[in-house]
């Protein structure tokens, strides 16, 4: 009997050592997904939007994790970006939607939630912004360079055979025609318009009152309250509370936070040493192409 009952006191922290060996396995190597099973009740997800939106891959990731994560009964956006390219802020956005069609989404603005970044957060249900957060900056941005006065002084010829008379707009050994500027404008009017548009929608909005206050400016926090382009004054942790408090959460909730996507060695070094050329030589990001972004945001 006394054997037995040695066993028994053996046994029993054993098994318990064994389980809760076996639950840490499965958080450390699943993910979030499977954190649930440690958990009890609604977690308040956060996801972190951080710079120049150059792709949407890796962020989208992040959102459905969390949107079938059934652990995470909310979600805050938490934005400090200027914004950047249109399709991946756009595609974003789209994905914010289909999160919020599931799960209650509060945005919180950071230093900078601005053009890319605000159409990012128009998305959710709830947005707060510090009073200093700089917000707006509604447009489109494209950029080329002339460098034919250059080629010239320094001896240099660019031959360009072309399929068509608009083929080679932008290109940096030749002037822009008023044609090719004309070309130019009305894409950029039609991705402004798309802009615009869902702002209206996605606030309730009257269309021609977000394009009053669509012509490039930016506002703080504060400004952007008066003019209905954020909902309520506040820091990160305020909406926190603000969302554990709408889906039901008592006390202090349980945060996770989504990953930071990690910068390669050569991504930082080229950032650095050639960054400010390339935003000035090949477009707003560094990179051609047409941009929801907030210029002098890049370099925040």
């Amino acid at each position: 009997m006394k054997t037995k009952s040695r066993l028994l006191i053996i046994a029993i922290p054993l098994v318990f050592l064994l389980v809760v060996a076996f639950l840490g396995y499965l958080v450390s190597n699943f993910g979030i997904k499977h954190a649930s099973l440690l958990h009890s009740g609604k977690k308040i997800g956060v996801i972190r939007l951080e710079g120049v939106i150059v792709k949407s891959a890796p962020l989208i990731k992040e959102i459905k994790r969390f949107r079938d994560d059934r652990s995470i009964g909310g979600v805050v956006l938490r934005i400090n970006s200027p914004g950047g390219s249109v399709a991946p802020s756009q595609e974003i956005h789209e994905e914010i939607k289909k999160l919020a069609r599931k799960k209650k989404v509060v945005t919180s603005m950071g230093s900078v939630c601005a053009s890319g970044g605000y159409y990012v957060a128009v998305a959710s249900h709830t947005i707060f912004a510090n009073p200093g957060s700089v917000t707006g900056s509604i447009g489109v941005i494209v950029g080329f360079s002339n460098l034919k006065g250059l080629f010239d002084k320094i001896g240099i010829k660019s031959y360009i055979v072309k399929s068509g008379r608009f083929k080679d707009i932008g290109t940096p050994s030749r002037d822009m025609t008023p044609e090719d500027l004309k070309v130019i404008q009305d894409v950029v009017d039609s991705i402004y318009g798309q802009f615009v548009k869902t702002v209206a929608q996605d606030r309730r909005l009257p269309f021609e009152e977000v394009k009053a206050l669509a012509d490039g400016r930016v506002f703080s926090g504060a400004q952007a309250k008066r003019a209905g382009l954020v909902d309520r004054i506040g820091s990160l942790e305020d909406a926190i509370a603000y969302l554990a408090k709408t889906i039901g959460v008592h006390g202090r909730p349980s945060v996770v936070y989504s990953k930071k996507p990690g910068k390669k060695l050569w991504e930082l070094l080229f950032k650095s040493m050639v960054g400010n050329w390339a935003s000035r030589v090949l477009g707003p990001a560094g990179n051609a192409g047409f941009y929801y972004l907030w210029p002098a945001g890049v370099s925040l």
